[in-house]
Order: structure tokens, then C-alpha cells, then sequence
């Protein structure tokens, strides 16, 4: 599965079996403020979500922006992911 991302629609995005996983964000000067992460129910506890925000990370770092969880998924995974961790 593929994490697109939709600059449009201020979101990234993965297909699953089940519908469509999202990582919404917003754009602040230099910082890209996490707000939002949704994966199908029927895709819970799969692994979609952590695929999706690590690849949406990723990204944001690659296009030079920091970090700012504000959703609890995001945040819990930067826990987990130290070099995510642009509030330090």
C-alpha cells in the first residue's frame, strides 16, 4: 500500500482493504502541525496508522518542515520515534 500525499486536501493518504487511511495536517510557517489520523475500523490494529504517519513524517522532514503532533496517535508515535521529535 502506497501513503500519497494530498497537499489539496491538507492530508496524507493510504488505501487499505477497507476504505481510506488518513494523516490530516496544517501548515504553519516552517512547522506542519499534525491534527488528525483515521484508519477504516475494519483496518484497526494492523499496522496502517504507524505506516502512515511514519511515511507522512518522513516526508514533512524531507520537505523541511518540523514536526508538531497534535493528534494522540501522532503524538504516541513520536514518542516512540525520537527523531520525529522536532519539540525537544
Amino acid at each position: 500500500m502506497t501513503v500519497r500525499h494530498n497537499p489539496e486536501a491538507h492530508r496524507y493518504e493510504m488505501e487499505t482493504d477497507h476504505g481510506l487511511a488518513i494523516a490530516v495536517y496544517r501548515e504553519q510557517g516552517d512547522r506542519m502541525i499534525f491534527t488528525h489520523t483515521e484508519v477504516p475500523s475494519a483496518d484497526e490494529g494492523k499496522g496502517f496508522a504507524s505506516r502512515l504517519v511514519g511515511e507522512a513524517l518522513a516526508d514533512a522532514h524531507r520537505r523541511g518542515f518540523k514536526i508538531v503532533p497534535a493528534c494522540s496517535f501522532v503524538v504516541a508515535y513520536v514518542r516512540r520515534h525520537p527523531e520525529f521529535d522536532d519539540q525537544r
